[in-house]
């Protein structure tokens, strides 16, 4: 666990910033929304891998341990942490570059570094339920999860498709000022790409969460399966009674 936490989050963090999205990131739309994709989507589920709250159960004490604990059992983490909700987060985060919005953030310091440091934050509030705590939901629930991931493979889509398809530059910049190499696209092409990734980014990242889900699916049907397995005659038949009690006329 602390070496995918160190390698594969940390990592991949560092990757995105430092390398040629984060050098970029300026310049170019399409490296600005890429970094913003992978920051929202890939480092947080790398760095989920390696259990950071069960890392941190570990090395705190009683006290750490109740707040963390209080922390992920608040409303605000069992929200962000429901499946259905990913999706239209992510729409709304993918919306602003459909916006001039987009521009300012991208040649602002201070927009940079609210990227760099609010959306992997909001990734990891989203994926960190799932992977931590996923014996806290019932079977019915995480099927009904399951099946509205689906619907996110083409909600996540709709940004992307509209930078891809539009004929106009929507952020409201033509090339940032300043002599650039050759190789730069032009304004409006440099947004179809910033469209064609994430579009792709958006739906890859679905497939993870799929996998996620289908797996707890197993382990919360597991459990419940056995936690009737274990009842009595004299148990399962009182529980049924109390069943049929309940249902309406």
């Amino acid at each position: 666990m602390v070496s995918a936490f160190y390698l594969l989050g940390i990592g991949s963090f560092l990757a995105v910033n430092l390398g040629f999205l984060g050098a970029y990131s300026h310049d170019l739309r399409w490296a600005f929304s890429t970094r913003t994709a992978l920051l929202l989507f890939v480092s947080p589920a790398l760095l989920a891998l390696g259990r950071p709250v069960t890392l941190a159960r570990r090395t705190l004490g009683p006290r750490g341990v109740d707040r963390i604990d209080r922390f992920m059992s608040s409303r605000v983490i069992k929200f962000l942490g429901n499946a259905v909700v990913e999706p239209f987060v992510t729409v709304l985060i993918f919306a602003i570059f459909l916006t001039p919005i987009a521009g300012a953030l991208r040649l602002s310091p201070f927009g940079q570094a609210g990227v760099t440091i609010l959306i992997p934050v909001i990734g990891l509030l989203l994926v960190l339920p799932l992977i931590e705590y996923s014996e806290r939901r019932t079977a019915f629930f995480v099927t009904v999860e399951f099946l509205l991931a689906f619907v996110a493979l083409i909600i996540d889509a709709i940004p992307g498709i509209l930078l891809r398809l539009s004929g106009t530059v929507l952020d409201g910049l033509g090339a940032v000022a300043g002599a650039h190499p050759a190789w730069y696209p032009n304004p409006l092409r440099d947004q179809q790409l910033s469209g064609d990734l994430l579009w792709f980014i958006a739906e890859a990242a679905d497939v993870p969460v799929l996998i996620i889900l289908f797996v707890r699916w197993s382990r919360v049907d597991r459990k419940e399966a056995k936690s009737f397995d274990d009842l009595t005659d004299e148990q399962m038949d009182a529980l049924t009674r109390e069943h049929l009690r309940q249902r309406p006329e």
